[in-house]
């Protein structure tokens, strides 16, 4: 009984691993050319550093605005069809950006590329497509490909851009959009039904009482923070390294590369001392603060290399630190029943940090110079680290979900003192209209045998 319901199921791994690679395709496409843009913008018509930061940051406004919206329209009309109409949104903005020969042409396809906002959508799809009791695992699945199509696309932005120009890069993004359609087509599961779910997807009731939810905001302006850095950063860190560095263009991806996966490799006693040693506040107000200090030498070091390559190693190590920590204490803080919808707010602010730090990062570095820019970061992390500073000390809880098929209020409240009494159960929320019971679980004192007595997926 126990290996059936504890491990994924083939289906729900092979949903797992071509959700993941869409999910990874897409995020491919667009962070290719977050390392190689400024340079080519420089012999585009009509080019300033207002609107190559505007260019860098677009798709994060257009996809704040429809990410929501896609979903419902999934919830109507199906959650493949509309991940296929994504994926052709996103190709035609390749298209057009890559045959646009002014910066507004661009500007326009990047736009339209982030119009096909289906993250929200793949993440529905990933949860009509897994039991409740593996639907934890799926969604680590997808989150790591996101990791992986960042590093990938640090290194493989600068070498396409020697072979085929940030042109045939589009190009390119626009091939793994369309590849990624076959992979919906003839490799995703087909869900036998779809329907809500409160633990994967924005559900419009609750946003009021998330965005009331003290914890839950300050994570939300850690996330916008942190990517208006990133974006801000891009913005001028390969126009410093040619031109004030002379740093050639196509020695770039070697510099990403070895910084992160040095970062990598040293951010994971930081993850350890966090998670199980139970200090995730301390390393999260210090990896805000080192933010702060790598910005800041960013601006004082970047005439030497090996200097800015230092700074920009830590950065990293703090960044990578902090993408991986932030969700995992959205996850502790939110209401058991309220994850979907505080992880929808969570998304929509770090797309509108993505446009705000680009447009922003183009303002400053058009009025004062590329160096200011990390001024304007430093800033922007300083502010974080005053929000973040009183951040309560998370519970070291995991979400639980169990289907137990519950229909009515009344047995819905006898079931939920009795699965309160399982050891390791700290919360419990059901709902009948779902007859799922949501769970505030500790992992490491969970009576895991006891619990899935009541499950209806056995």
């Amino acid at each position: 009984m126990n290996s059936i319901t504890n491990t994924m199921s083939a289906a729900e791994r092979r949903a797992a691993l071509s959700l993941a690679m869409i999910y990874a395709l897409r995020m491919l496409g667009l962070f290719m050319i977050l390392p190689v843009f400024s340079l080519y913008a420089e012999h585009l018509t009509g080019a300033t550093p207002i609107l190559v930061g505007l260019v860098l940051g677009i798709y994060g406004l257009t996809q704040a605005a429809l990410q929501i919206p896609f979903g419902l329209l999934s919830d109507r009309f199906g959650r493949k069809p509309v991940i296929i109409v994504g994926l052709l949104i996103f190709a035609l903005g390749s298209v057009v950006a890559a045959s646009a020969d002014s910066i507004w042409g661009v500007l326009l396809g990047r736009a339209i590329q982030g119009a096909g906002a289906i993250a929200a959508v793949v993440m529905a799809l990933a949860a009509d497509l897994s039991r409740e009791e593996q639907r934890t695992k799926m969604m680590a699945s997808i989150g790591m490909s996101i990791g992986f199509a960042f590093m990938l696309a640090m290194v493989l932005g600068p070498i396409l851009n020697q072979w085929v120009g940030v042109p045939g890069i589009f190009v390119l993004t626009s091939v793994l959009a369309i590849f990624g359609i076959g992979v919906v087509v003839f490799v995703v599961p087909t869900p036998q039904c779809s329907r809500r779910h409160r633990d994967a997807q924005t559900i419009p009731s609750q946003l009021q009482s998330v965005l009331n939810n003290a914890n839950l905001v300050r994570l939300d302006i850690g996330i916008f923070c942190l990517h208006f850095i990133l974006m801000a950063s891009f913005l001028v860190l390969p126009l410093i390294l040619k031109h004030e560095i002379h740093f050639p263009a196509s020695e770039h991806w070697k510099l990403y590369l070895s910084v992160l996966l040095l970062s990598m490799l040293a951010m994971v006693p930081f993850v350890i001392l966090a998670e199980k040693y139970h200090q995730i506040k301390k390393v999260f107000i210090a990896a805000v603060l080192t933010i702060i200090l790598a910005q800041l030498s960013l601006y004082w070091v970047s005439v030497s290399f090996w200097f800015l390559a230092f700074a920009l190693w830590v950065f990293f190590i703090a960044f990578n630190l902090l993408e991986a920590t932030l969700p995992s204490l959205i996850s502790k803080m939110a209401p058991p029943d309220s994850k979907g919808t505080a992880m929808g707010v969570y998304s929509t602010s770090q797309f509108l940090g993505t446009f705000l730090g680009g447009i922003l990062g183009g303002v400053v570095h058009h009025k004062f110079g590329l160096q200011a820019v990390f001024v304007l970061n430093g800033v922007v992390a300083s502010v974080w680290f005053v929000v973040a500073f009183g951040m309560k000390n998370p519970r070291y809880l995991s979400n639980y979900l169990l289907n137990v098929g519950v229909t009515d209020e009344q047995t819905a409240q006898h079931l939920s003192v009795q699965l309160t009494q399982i050891r390791g159960v700290a919360e419990v929320v059901i709902l009948p209209e779902d007859g799922i019971a949501y769970l505030k679980v500790d992992q490491k004192a969970l009576d895991k045998e006891a619990l899935l007595v009541y499950s209806k997926n056995q």
